[in-house]
């Protein structure tokens, strides 16, 4: 166990570990509890799981959060919690709330659904416009548009229909396989959207191929004016911690300003929400070192520092990244 605790030690980042020997089950998690690890009871026996959704489609009972530098061991006499470093801030990673984690998911007593209502609803109030309906890009944005068309008081329309059979199109390894995935994922319903003024909820943008041929279906379907608003500020710098964006120059953000992103994927206006705005949607007490969320690929600020990514860093920094982290922002 020690050994295990001095490897853990040397690990840099965000991590959670599962660790299965002869005769008990070990978890940990990362000083900053950057990514989630859950301890669940079934009957007689516990179960750790990196999302709490996983418990309840196995029938379990959700029983704590393992939190920041902390390692659990499980074995024929229960469980045993202690911790393997000092904890230090909590800075969960921000896209589990806005994009990776199910919908049924609870993150640090936060479940995610509600999060994202919360997010939909900030985003109307920062950043309303006229419209006639509101649409929400399936899945992990349906939650946002709900939250955004109750607030600006709208219709809230299944514009867009996917096919549940094909993955997360962000993850694809290629951008050729991550257009076809779109063209296979998503369809519009233009009974639905025809001669309508649609204010369209995605969660993110990245590079955003996926965003102009969303905005490309629905106008071909018959949409007169598409307002994006997105659940997550401006990606502008790039994830060190497992993401897949590790480079500035597939960011659209790093080299384009908010009007060139607008007018490249043809949307009639944009809008992301604020670094604060966010904040206020999860809904932490930001004044406590014990809660919090990572904002390192929206401000530049990363929690554990770049270690031997950071002359990578520094040699591609695009203008709007030195601009921005010359004047701060929030």
């Amino acid at each position: 166990e020690e050994r295990f605790k001095e490897a853990l030690n040397k690990l840099k980042g965000s991590f959670s570990v599962m660790l299965l020997t002869q005769d008990a089950l070990y978890g940990a998690v990362d000083r900053h509890a950057t990514r989630p690890l859950v301890l669940g009871k079934l009957g007689d026996s516990y179960t750790i799981a990196s999302e709490s959704c996983a418990l309840n489609v196995i029938g379990a009972d959700f029983l704590k959060d393992i939190s920041a530098g902390e390692i659990i061991k499980i074995d024929d006499e229960g469980y045993e919690i202690g911790s393997f470093t000092q904890a230090s801030n909590i800075a969960i990673e921000s896209m589990e709330f806005i994009y990776f984690a199910r919908p049924d998911s609870t993150i640090l007593g936060k479940n995610v659904h509600i999060v994202r209502k919360n997010t939909g609803r900030v985003l109307a109030r920062e950043y309303p416009v006229e419209a006639d309906i509101v649409v929400g890009v399936p899945n992990s944005s349906l939650s946002l548009a709900t939250g955004y068309a109750e607030e600006i008081g709208l219709p809230y329309e299944m514009g867009l229909i996917k096919n549940q059979y094909i993955g997360r199109t962000f993850i694809e390894p290629s951008q050729n396989l991550r257009d076809i995935a779109v063209k296979m994922k998503l369809s519009a319903l233009s009974d639905v959207v025809r001669n309508k003024r649609v204010i369209l909820l995605d969660d993110s943008i990245v590079r955003g191929t996926t965003s102009k041929k969303i905005i490309s279906m629905l106008k071909k379907a018959g949409a007169s004016e598409v307002h994006l608003r997105i659940g997550s500020p401006e990606i502008i710098f790039p994830s060190f911690s497992g993401i897949d964006m590790k480079t500035s120059q597939e960011l659209i953000a790093a080299n384009l300003s908010k009007d060139e992103v607008r007018d490249l994927i043809g949307a009639d206006s944009l809008e992301f929400i604020s670094v604060d705005g966010l904040k206020e949607a999860v809904g932490f007490d930001f004044d406590s070192p014990n809660k919090g969320i990572s904002l390192d690929i929206f401000t530049g600020d990363y929690v554990e520092g770049l270690g031997n990514y950071e002359e990578e860093f520094k040699a591609e920094l695009t203008d709007i990244q030195k601009e921005f982290l010359a004047k701060g922002s929030k």
